[in-house]
């Protein structure tokens, strides 16, 4: 019996083994709405410890990508519903993530009436993929004013108590990847200069005060984020003072007592990596539970849990070819490899058939 492979308590969850199903976006939600494939794609993998969604708006504005779900309607909830009774009748526990896109988004993507927002009037570099019109540019989203703030927050926070009403153990807060609350966290995407840009302190407010009203509509024990230290994904740029506002970041939730932070280190996949010291220093500062990802596999895994280097360890796309990941990592048997050309497309090849 190694680490991985032991138990651990989540906030009111009790884990039966430290493996996380990290969060992957699949686009297989048509119109927006999860649905009977995706119950049973994440069924399928409930045998790990804790499972995280692919990433869910709280907001027809956040909804920037091709076919990802949401959790705003009853169409929603009631959709996720059936995802999260087929984890629990298959013995699983599961969060939901939030993902408000923000500038990464294309207005083909987004449903009638809703609006492409960010922190600041700056277009994301690059293109993204709309099912009506293929590659397009990232336009210019529109300057969220404080009453777009003030709005953007509280849809999370409904959005947490729609999570418990679909049945979710959970709400993980995306805070990572160039999403909008890492939005507000970078100075490339925020050049603001009110309380919600500039200083350290102002730029962490939105995803404080996001996880302040995720954990008073459903619990703080019920609420982990999920944030990316020196990413550049999605037009992110780390600039001097990254390790301080990283640090203060989680010195702010400490006050909020979430339930787990959860780090992405993509230097697997060529991204800068997030220094040893820095994710010492905040598995030092944080009270809560501590997640590890980033290009793991069971041997490093078990050595880093070992070390106290982190509670639990997320993997993402070895779980995408190997629904049965847990007793491979178990046993040491070889993994399939996954199919690039099925990762975003809909339909149950590269999902559930493989």
């Amino acid at each position: 019996m190694t680490t991985l492979f032991t138990s651990t308590q989540l906030g009111p969850l009790s884990l039966p083994n430290r493996i996380a199903m990290a969060p992957m976006t699949r686009s297989r939600a048509l119109d927006n709405v999860p649905n009977e494939l995706m119950a049973q794609y994440y069924s399928l993998r409930a045998e790990a410890g804790l499972l995280i969604t692919e990433g869910t708006s709280p907001s027809p504005n956040g909804l920037g990508y091709a076919r990802i779900p949401g959790l705003y309607s009853e169409a929603q909830i009631a959709g996720w519903r059936q995802v999260t009774d087929a984890v629990h009748a298959a013995g699983g526990r599961i969060f939901v993530q939030l993902m408000h896109t923000g500038r990464i988004a294309h207005p083909a993507n987004l449903p009638q009436g809703a609006r492409m927002v960010g922190p600041s009037a700056i277009a994301a570099p690059g293109e993204m993929w709309t099912d009506s019109e293929g590659m397009q540019p990232h336009p210019v989203p529109r300057e969220m004013s404080e009453q777009d703030i003030a709005a953007a927050i509280e849809e999370y926070a409904a959005a947490c108590k729609n999570a418990r009403s679909a049945g979710f153990d959970g709400v993980e807060l995306h805070g990572a990847n160039g999403y909008l609350i890492d939005q507000f966290l970078n100075t490339a995407s925020n050049q603001r200069s009110d309380r919600w840009g500039g200083s350290l302190e102002n730029r962490i407010r939105f995803a404080v005060e996001v996880a302040r009203a995720a954990a008073a509509a459903i619990g703080a024990e019920r609420v982990g984020i999920r944030i990316s230290p020196y990413g550049v994904f999605n037009g992110m740029a780390p600039d001097a003072e990254v390790d301080a506002l990283y640090l203060r970041l989680v010195e702010a939730l400490n006050d909020i007592d979430l339930a787990y932070i959860h780090i992405v280190d993509h230097s697997s996949m060529g991204a800068p990596p997030v220094s040893e010291e820095l994710k010492a220093k905040l598995r030092a500062a944080f009270k809560g539970k501590y997640i590890l990802s980033g290009g793991y596999d069971a041997t490093r895994a078990n050595a880093d849990l070992d070390a106290g280097k982190g509670d639990l360890v997320a993997f993402g796309r070895p779980f995408i070819a190997n629904p049965d990941l847990v007793q491979k990592l178990k046993t040491g048997a070889e993994l399939e490899a996954p199919d690039p050309d099925t990762f975003y497309t809909p339909g149950a090849k590269g999902y559930t058939e493989f």
